[in-house]
């Protein structure tokens, strides 16, 4: 499984390289089939974009997790239970879709997390992905201390 770490506009750009009108798939740019994790910020409510299964999207796990590394009032902190969902979710799709897209607002740092302990999980080198992204510290290091104490 190839694993893209993106912004929340270039996440849209590479599910609308899927889209084709009806009855005419053969004009879709794309075809390998993917899953979506959606990072999105709590104290919003979200971006506003929801993206939901099709021809190609076989899954997509929305989270509303807001970038820090450590409690902030008003504020949702990554945890145990976010760690769960995003390992559960590879599992259950790492033999189903050609591609696992991770996305956040700016693809910086919480999806650069999720992405280099996907990479990892999934038996993929992620340290040059670590050294050109910003990941942020806090989420990648509870997903591999979670990992390690499920295994």
């Amino acid at each position: 499984m190839r694993v893209l770490v993106k912004s929340l506009y270039d996440t849209f750009d590479y599910v609308m390289e899927h889209y084709y009108p009806f009855g005419l798939e053969e004009f879709a740019e794309k075809r390998d089939t993917y899953a979506v994790i959606s990072i999105q910020d709590s104290h919003t409510g979200g971006f506003g974009i929801q993206f939901t299964t099709n021809r190609f999207c076989k899954d997509v796990l929305t989270l509303l997790i807001d970038d820090t590394v450590k409690e902030v009032d008003g504020a949702v902190l990554f945890n145990e239970t976010h760690a769960r969902q995003i390992i559960d979710f590879i599992k259950k799709n790492r033999d189903k879709v050609d591609t696992l897209v991770i996305h956040c607002y700016a693809g910086q740092s919480r999806s650069a997390a999720v992405g280099a302990f996907a990479m990892e999980y999934l038996g993929q080198d992620s340290s040059d992905f670590i050294q050109n992204h910003r990941p942020n510290p806090y989420i990648l290091k509870l997903l591999r201390e979670f990992n390690h104490a499920a295994a």
